[in-house]
């Protein structure tokens, strides 16, 4: 299958190890993999912080660029999320197909066992727009079980907000770090030393919280840990 990469702009600004897991990972699995380089942000940000005319010439140029494609993935529910609900509500036609990565394995490609090794204790988080908006399910986790040597920890009340919500962590900075808190002394207290989950930006911000406290817990992608084949679960 000939897949499109939708990467995000922050995986493409901060965290380009994500989609180079992404490619990895699909081209393993014997996918090819195009990437668009005249693509840019989906609009999610500007949206949901009123710019909504910004937001509609970045629905418009996505559209251009990806509707030429059968199938589009991206290591982002929130992007996949807001191309979903928000740019038909821009543009007024149907958004080109787009699965978050999960998603694509699990339901498109009909796998759970990529073939991947992450011999290490992860806790996994299940961002809120990959529970509420991509309603995700349990497909993160049963792609993680099926990971070897991997033990997977129960993380206490998983479903919270980590408290990033884009620009809520700026406009609310003292709620966004009380919620982080909480989420990391839950991610501790599993006793994993990675953290994982589907939306770079919470990691961002739950790995920071963790990384200024010295815990030894790294955050994760989840595509990084699919795209491991190594004996000690690194890339490869």
């Amino acid at each position: 299958m000939r897949v499109a990469l939708f990467v995000s702009c922050v995986n493409d600004a901060l965290y380009p190890r994500t989609g180079r897991a992404v490619v990895r990972l699909l081209e393993r699995l014997g996918h090819e993999v195009v990437f668009e380089p005249e693509q840019t942000c989906c609009g999610q940000t500007h949206w949901t912080t009123g710019y909504h005319r910004e937001a509609e010439g970045l629905a418009v140029r996505f559209a251009e660029l990806f509707s030429r494609y059968e199938t589009v993935v991206t290591p982002s529910a929130s992007c996949a999320a807001t191309v979903r609900t928000v740019h038909p509500r821009l543009t007024g036609g149907a958004p080109p197909p787009v699965h978050e990565l999960t998603e694509f394995l699990v339901d498109v490609l009909g796998v759970t066992d990529v073939g991947a090794c992450f011999p290490h204790r992860v806790a996994y988080h299940p961002t809120c727009h990959s529970l509420r908006v991509s309603r995700l399910g349990d497909r993160p986790l049963r792609l993680l079980r099926a990971v070897r040597g991997l033990e997977l920890a129960d993380l206490p009340e998983a479903e919270e907000c980590c408290g990033f919500g884009g620009a809520f962590a700026l406009k609310n900075a003292d709620t966004s770090v009380a919620m982080a808190a909480d989420k990391v002394r839950h991610v501790r207290g599993t006793g994993a030393d990675v953290v994982c989950a589907v939306d770079d930006s919470c990691l961002a911000h739950i790995g920071g919280m963790l990384s200024r406290l010295r815990s030894g817990v790294r955050a994760v992608h989840l595509a990084q840990i699919l795209a491991a084949t190594g004996a000690e679960g690194e890339e490869r």
